[in-house]
């Protein structure tokens, strides 16, 4: 499904090269659940970025579905994004303005999907989610939690290939990041949906069914 190979990526800084990354080779199959560890500064949310589409590499190659990813024009590849590709942002990201139903409705107006069909996609993810009770809630009246899984049914409502998660639990309780990471694990086993998350947390890397450890922009280890 991906293949990155030589994968770096660097800011100048007086004339020497500072690399995020460097020299990433990554495999991922498809149906995979991938957990990325590091400590800060280790460039796991570039890394996760790249594989997203939302930045480029300064050397090397990305093949999605056998796509050159790096070697599409841009219109191409943000259609491959977001034909293929959900995230997940620590931060939520959620439109303030928008009520819980709008912002889950939101990639299916980028698609052009009709109405009708939007309204009983929408409908099928506040029933999943339990949030039919909550569909007419803006964010601010939301607890954390509820935030996260409306973030979560807004990446999952186009149906995505890849499921793609920054620090998915890092603003909520434990009880609220379990609960997430379960979730996690019943979309890829259920679903079929790959996921690639990004976390500090062993007990949230574990739920993977493998694992890489990033330093300094580097794999450190391969865990399967």
């Amino acid at each position: 499904m991906i293949q990155l190979e030589k994968i770096s990526k660097w800011y100048n800084t007086n004339g020497a090269r500072n690399f995020v990354l460097k020299d990433i080779h990554l495999d991922i199959e498809e149906g995979a659940f991938l957990s990325i560890m590091g400590p800060s500064g280790s460039g796991k949310s570039t890394l996760l970025n790249i594989i997203g589409m939302l930045d480029t590499s300064d050397e090397g190659n990305y093949r999605f579905f056998g796509e050159s990813v790096f070697d599409l024009k841009e219109k191409k590849r943000t259609e491959l994004y977001k034909k293929n590709i959900g995230y997940i942002f620590q931060a939520y990201h959620l439109i303030d303005e928008l009520t819980v139903y709008e912002n889950i409705e939101t990639p299916l107006l980028y698609q052009d999907v009709k109405g009708s069909e939007r309204k009983a996609m929408v409908a099928d993810m506040l029933d999943r989610f339990n949030m039919v009770g909550k569909k007419d809630l803006f964010p601010s009246q939301l607890s954390g939690g509820q935030q996260q899984l409306v973030g979560i049914a807004r990446a999952l409502i186009a149906k995505p290939k890849l499921l793609l998660a920054d620090e998915p639990t890092g603003n909520l309780n434990s009880k609220q990041g379990e609960e997430i990471m379960e979730l996690f694990k019943k979309i890829n086993t259920e679903d079929k949906i790959t996921i690639i998350q990004v976390t500090h947390s062993e007990k949230n890397a574990a739920y993977g069914d493998r694992i890489i450890d990033l330093l300094d922009g580097r794999i450190q280890q391969n865990i399967q």
